[in-house]
């Protein structure tokens, strides 16, 4: 999705109820994240008004269709999404700890402001946070949802840190990380809405996880094209920090010199971006936008017989990913 616009156009194609779905989700992460001592809440209630664009909320809500007006499956679905954006948070604050990152979303990071220790405390209360909401409500099989999205979030950082400056880095290999970084959450957005819901559970899983496979490959692909006043960040932030991502996968077949690259190199930003430019030159940032264009038709192409209604907000979804790159 390109802007919180895009959210609230698949909000009112979902119905008028979506929209107050993610009003009760703001109140309730600002509640959860405020609560343990000045410190921590200062941080951690930051980290949560940074926002992004609550996609992952969103999806727990469109995958419980017309239900998520009922009701009997409010209080659920609000901690579902509630509890799915605290461990994207919190996996935010860690990266950014693991990455001595300065910047998130153009602000400065927590771990820039308070050094690593506040951060690393911070991700852990958003994390535990995260479990205390979903138990609360005592449906076993939503925090099983999550526990594993949560373990496979964990699995996928260490496949990044055991291939960290490796520029042999095998597509496959890749493709696994990111289903495990990133396509994890989203897949359990969209098994915890059906859930609650009584809809197909594994399909609305499996939609949101190419969707969130197609989101990271495309978030690679802006991390080479930029530019830095759209990302937030200078164009090839991931090389500098030593993570090989698809677009120099696919380079590298095509220039000897990127395929010989010792990513441990390049020391500036200016370094970075003379290889981003050398990565583009071969075609490949075209190559990588059209494999996560075919992921998300997969996505669409996977979706359930459903009601009109939901179906037209999940497609919303999908196009909105792809339009992110646009």
């Amino acid at each position: 999705m390109t802007s919180g616009a895009d959210v609230d156009a698949v909000a009112r194609a979902a119905g008028p109820h979506v929209a107050e779905l993610m009003e009760r989700v703001e109140g309730r992460l600002a509640e959860l994240s405020g609560d343990h001592g000045a410190v921590l809440a200062r941080h951690a209630g930051a980290t949560i008004a940074a926002g992004g664009k609550r996609l992952r909320p969103l999806l727990v809500f469109l995958a419980a269709g017309e239900a998520s007006g009922a009701a009997a499956v409010r209080e659920r679905l609000v901690r579902a999404a509630a509890a799915v954006e605290l461990i994207h948070s919190a996996s935010l604050v860690h990266d950014d700890v693991l990455d001595r990152a300065p910047l998130r979303r153009g602000a400065p990071t927590v771990v820039a402001q308070a050094g690593r220790t506040a951060a690393t405390a911070t991700g852990d209360l958003l994390f535990s946070r995260a479990f205390a909401e979903l138990a609360a409500g005592g449906e076993i099989a939503d925090v099983r949802a999550l526990s594993a999205a949560a373990s496979a979030l964990a699995r996928g950082e260490l496949v990044q840190r055991a291939d960290a400056w490796d520029a042999g880095v095998p597509l496959a290999r890749y493709l696994h990380r990111c289903e495990l970084k990133t396509g994890s959450l989203f897949e359990a957005a969209g098994r915890l809405g059906a859930l609650a819901a009584g809809g197909p559970a594994d399909a609305l899983a499996a939609f949101g996880r190419r969707i969130g496979l197609a989101f990271q490959l495309l978030d690679d692909v802006l991390d080479v094209a930029g530019p830095a006043s759209r990302t937030g960040k200078a164009r090839g932030t991931d090389l500098l920090d030593g993570t090989v991502t698809l677009p120099l996968i696919l380079a590298r077949e095509h220039d000897p010199a990127l395929a010989a690259l010792d990513v441990r190199t390049l020391r500036t930003p200016a370094e970075a971006e003379a290889v981003c430019d050398r990565i583009a030159a071969t075609g490949a940032l075209a190559a990588a936008k059209e494999r996560a264009l075919a992921v998300v038709a997969e996505a669409r192409a996977g979706l359930p017989a459903l009601p009109s209604r939901q179906r037209e907000a999940l497609e919303l979804v999908a196009a909105g990913v792809v339009e992110r790159y646009a």
